[in-house]
């Protein structure tokens, strides 16, 4: 069975959007708590502006605007 990640945020912890969306679903409100629960960002650093955006979109609800625009399915 193939489930649709959608694009991977963090590379070093292959964390991706909709990784994060399950977190914002399981009650992060905070990137210093995504961070906590799953070490993205803290590594490199290279993907904390877009794991902020993708963050920031999951709590706002935002589940048909991926960062390129791409349709998302589970």
């Amino acid at each position: 069975m193939y489930f649709n990640k959608g694009m991977y945020i963090c590379l070093c912890h292959a964390i991706s959007e909709r990784d994060i969306r399950l977190e914002v679903a399981s009650g992060v409100r905070t990137f210093a708590t995504l961070q906590e629960k799953t070490g993205c960002s803290d590594c490199c650093g290279c993907c904390e502006t877009d794991a902020h955006i993708c963050l920031q979109r999951a709590l706002k609800g935002d589940e048909e605007g991926t960062l390129l625009n791409f349709a998302t399915t589970t």
